[in-house]
């Protein structure tokens, strides 16, 4: 599902000049364009904006401190994705040791 930036200012409550100025200063936070060079949300990006809204206007980071909670949070999502793709890429290789092995097993029978 993707949003317009109206709609993110409508379900966030965060206007639309203060969603472009994050744009300039989170990094990694920058939601692509149309054709027609509107601004188009994706999911994760709704989810960065209200983590954003949750860090500075509740927990009163400021703007740099949130950028750096971003970051830190980023860094440690990117590292539990490069370990979960190492756990698939084990499971299979497991998988298939398993199934050669029993293959073996069936011949010598």
């Amino acid at each position: 599902m993707t949003y317009s930036i109206g709609d993110v200012e409508e379900l966030s409550g965060i206007r639309q000049n203060v969603l472009r100025y994050w744009e300039t200063v989170i990094p990694g936070f920058a939601p692509r364009k149309d054709l027609g060079g509107r601004r188009v949300y994706t999911e994760r990006d709704f989810e960065i904006v209200l983590r954003l809204k949750h860090l500075i206007y509740e927990r009163k980071f400021t703007i740099e401190g949130a950028r750096n909670e971003i970051l830190h949070e980023s860094q440690a999502y990117e590292t539990h994705a490069e370990a979960m793709n190492a756990i698939r890429e084990l499971r299979t290789e497991l998988t298939e040791l398993y199934f050669q092995l029993k293959k073996r097993k069936r011949q010598a029978e």
